[in-house]
């Protein structure tokens, strides 16, 4: 089953086993897995009555597909590599069962709460149980091998049961729950998030002390307050909650630049308020309707918080009170 579900390239595919006699049933697996994925070896401990299921997500620019099937080993030869290329790395995230990953002379061994990026561009091993369901996220290797400076594979475990991981195997979850409602830009979205954030993870820079990290918060923090400073309900809590750190991350990254959330809003919710003093187009609203616009609670609160900032007050900004602040 097929539907296109915009007029984009946004494509979400359901196919299984069942549509097919058992007798061709793990030809047919390996068939349907090698039409969106390059040269690989198959094997089957057994033939019969082979069982698996595939719903495929997909836009130009990525891939998730969860795979729930009986036992069967992957593998990818060096031979493989060379005559069928590709480059791109799969985040392989296990639901149940166990995925026994190799690669690059290295085994990881997955369960629920764990994933691993793997390259299709060096040959690996990849046995999965008969009671093994996963997702896989084929994810563009320049989005990978940049920010991590490296190309080479990474059949690494990685701990996706707290924290930063925890956010990343959620948002993978989501997607795949969400695919009949996603339109092909905001796929490709939450993939870049899910990427970029994934890259923070395989890169050992999760710690929620490190300084790589910390500078990576007050980044996205910055831009989340700048875009959301005139919602009157910003706090460093909704922040946190929304762009999945712990309130104590985002005071850890804004303390090592001198502020704090409640002083980053503010701040941003100041530089608005004199944006708009300065803009001609906004001259019909009155300080108390600017003062609202802007996230604060009154136009006294308003006033208050201008004048300890800028030496004047809105009123007197507004009518030339100071030229250049």
């Amino acid at each position: 089953m097929v539907s296109s579900l915009s007029a984009e390239s946004y494509l979400v595919e359901t196919r299984t086993t069942g549509e097919v006699d058992p007798r061709e049933r793990t030809d047919f697996w390996s068939e349907h897995i090698g039409s969106y994925e390059p040269q690989m070896g198959y094997r089957y401990p057994r033939t019969d009555n082979f069982r698996g299921e595939t719903v495929r997500q997909r836009t130009e620019a990525y891939q998730l597909v969860r795979v729930r099937s009986d036992e069967v080993a992957y593998s990818r030869s060096a031979r493989q590599v060379r005559e069928d290329p590709d480059e791109d790395y799969r985040l392989l995230l296990p639901l149940t069962g166990e995925i026994v990953v190799r690669q690059n002379e290295r085994e990881a061994r997955l369960t629920p709460g764990t994933g691993t990026l793997v390259s299709f561009g060096a040959p690996f091993e990849c046995h999965q149980d008969a009671s093994a369901q996963a997702f896989v996220l084929t994810i563009p290797a320049h989005e990978v091998d940049g920010p991590l400076n490296r190309r080479s594979p990474l059949a690494t475990s990685l701990d996706l049961s707290r924290g930063l991981g925890r956010v990343v195997n959620s948002m993978v979850s989501d997607l795949h729950a969400e695919r009949d409602h996603l339109t092909d830009p905001q796929f490709n979205a939450v993939s870049d998030r899910v990427v970029e954030l994934l890259c923070m993870l395989a890169s050992a820079d999760d710690r929620p002390d490190s300084a790589r990290h910390l500078t990576d918060v007050e980044t996205m923090v910055r831009r989340y307050v700048r875009e959301h400073a005139a919602d009157p309900a910003l706090t460093g809590t909704s922040m946190a909650h929304t762009l999945g750190w712990s309130l104590r991350q985002i005071q850890l990254a804004l303390q090592r630049v001198g502020t704090t959330p409640r002083e980053l809003i503010r701040e941003e919710r100041l530089r608005l308020v004199r944006e708009r003093l300065r803009c001609g187009d906004c001259e019909h609203l009155t300080i108390t309707d600017l003062a609202y616009a802007s996230g604060f609670s009154s136009a006294s609160a308003l006033s208050t918080a201008f004048r300890q900032r800028y030496g004047v007050s809105p009123r007197e900004m507004r009518h030339g009170g100071r030229r250049r602040l």
